[in-house]
């Protein structure tokens, strides 16, 4: 299976970001991320529906905040911080220290 499209680091836009961050539960998808490290979409789930948390997933993916790595079955979340602080400066930071 391929990786998943995300947008490169000068296609992220701040409104797509900032509209992705509104939600509770991909916040909450966020923190758990952050907290882990590199984490499966199973770890993250917090008991949702599949289809509901596939959705928050791609929501996130789309907007840049993280990447999806396909090994085997499974798929691995990560923040893409870098990403994020080098075109949003502090901007994740600020998001996940408000928790």
């Amino acid at each position: 299976m391929s990786e998943p499209h995300s947008p490169r680091v000068d296609q992220l836009d701040l409104a797509t970001v900032l509209n992705a961050l509104g939600d509770p539960i991909r916040l909450e998808i966020l923190k758990t991320i952050d907290s882990l490290g590199e984490s499966t979409c199973a770890t993250c789930s917090g008991g949702m529906a599949k289809s509901a948390v596939s959705h928050h997933y791609k929501v996130l993916r789309e907007a840049g905040i993280i990447r999806v790595r396909v090994e085997g079955t499974h798929r691995f979340l990560t923040i893409r911080k870098d990403d994020l602080d080098e075109r949003f400066p502090g901007l994740i930071d600020s998001v996940l220290g408000g928790f």
